[in-house]
């Protein structure tokens, strides 16, 4: 009977709430643990489940040595889905209302310094089909500083490269207008002059025209994972020791914007950040970076 529930969740949340591919994805792998948990202890009805099992289940992930950013997102999962199940009429008492989340962990986000954003840019080969597009795709991410999901999404009608903009729709397909800049702009214009068109034209006739932006080899749209692939790509190509991933150029976008004096409204409204909070953690990052500068740099630090 879960696992029915839980498929019903998940449609509901792909249908009725339009969750990106990839939250959909997490959300049925963790769901599908917490399943897991409840059939080790003979648990297969969801009024069997109360805060008792529910904390057990939490304690089994911190002894299994789970991040505390991992437990956080397994239990708002589980929020949600029970949250479910009660405006359904599956349950009458949310198990989870006395189950506290555990404190976050405050890591600074990463992000690139000017020079290893440059070295970034400068990798992908200008003579080929795929280079030129690549070259599109990473100058857009550090310009625009979109989530990955809202890159895959972007589609031709969203571009208005006279006046150099970029339509979004990012959480909860809330939109916004994200200015492109120079650099980007010429990238992506020769892309979709150069590139663009003879792949589009691989595509399959029973797929129909893509009106994706950024297409694969294929003609097909180039899905998230595509894109992870080929940041990964030129990292092993640049002398860049660290784990940089899309969303390492959305930070980088943030940290830079502040860093030259961008006005912290303005970032979050770029981001699409709801709340200004989830924007502050950039000045976090730039305080630590002036403070490394000076305990570097001054004779007596």
């Amino acid at each position: 009977m879960l696992e029915n529930l839980v498929d019903e969740f998940l449609t509901h949340l792909r249908v009725g709430n339009r969750y990106s591919a990839c939250t959909l994805e997490s959300y049925g792998l963790d769901l599908r643990q917490f399943l897991h948990f409840l059939a080790e202890q003979g648990i297969d009805k969801p009024e069997a489940v109360d805060h008792i099992v529910l904390r057990r289940f939490l304690a089994g992930l911190k002894q299994a040595s789970f991040a505390k950013s991992s437990i956080t997102r397994k239990l708002a999962c589980l929020r949600t889905f029970f949250k479910f199940l009660c405006r359904q009429g599956y349950l009458e008492e949310n198990p989870l209302l006395g189950v506290s989340s555990p404190r976050r962990e405050k890591r600074l986000p990463e992000f690139m310094y000017p020079e290893e954003v440059e070295a970034f840019l400068e990798m992908p080969d200008p003579s080929s089909d795929l280079g030129i597009r690549d070259r599109a795709i990473l100058e857009v991410l550090y310009s625009s500083g979109l989530r990955l999901q809202e890159l895959v999404a972007l589609r031709m009608d969203d571009l208005d490269l006279s006046r150099g903009y970029l339509r979004v729709f990012g959480k909860g397909s809330k939109e916004r207008i994200v200015p492109l800049g120079g650099a980007a702009r010429r990238a992506l214009l020769r892309y979709l002059r150069e590139v663009r068109p003879a792949l589009a034209a691989k595509a399959n006739s029973k797929i129909g025209f893509q009106n994706n932006v950024f297409l694969n080899y294929r003609g097909t749209r180039l899905s998230g994972r595509g894109i992870q692939r080929i940041v990964s790509k030129y990292l092993r190509l640049v002398s860049i020791r660290r784990k940089i991933s899309p969303h390492t150029f959305r930070h980088t976008f943030a940290t830079h914007l502040l860093e030259n004096g961008a006005d912290l409204r303005v970032v979050q409204e770029l981001l699409g950040h709801v709340d200004i909070s989830s924007t502050q953690i950039y000045t976090h990052v730039t305080k630590e970076r002036i403070r490394s500068i000076y305990l570097k740099s001054h004779p007596r630090a």
